[in-house]
């Protein structure tokens, strides 16, 4: 015969891991999210680093011409 405070100790364990569950998939969504954004940042600051102070601002390339001409 089955206990029926065993049962009861299961049925609350499972309920237990399934919070801790729903709980580490959101973390798990956020950390993720963060990795990318952190990603995209770090790819913007190389972009930045390669570029030399007086490449910055061009004016000319902003209206859509390039300084060699085209």
């Amino acid at each position: 015969m089955l206990d029926p405070a065993l049962l009861e100790r299961i049925t609350a364990r499972r309920a237990e891991l399934d919070e801790l569950e729903e709980q580490l998939v959101k973390q798990l969504a956020e950390v993720r999210a963060e990795r990318d954004e952190l990603a995209v940042a770090e790819r913007v600051l190389e972009r930045m680093r390669g570029r030399s102070p007086r490449n910055v601002h061009q004016p000319d390339r902003c209206r859509g011409k390039w300084p060699d001409g085209r």
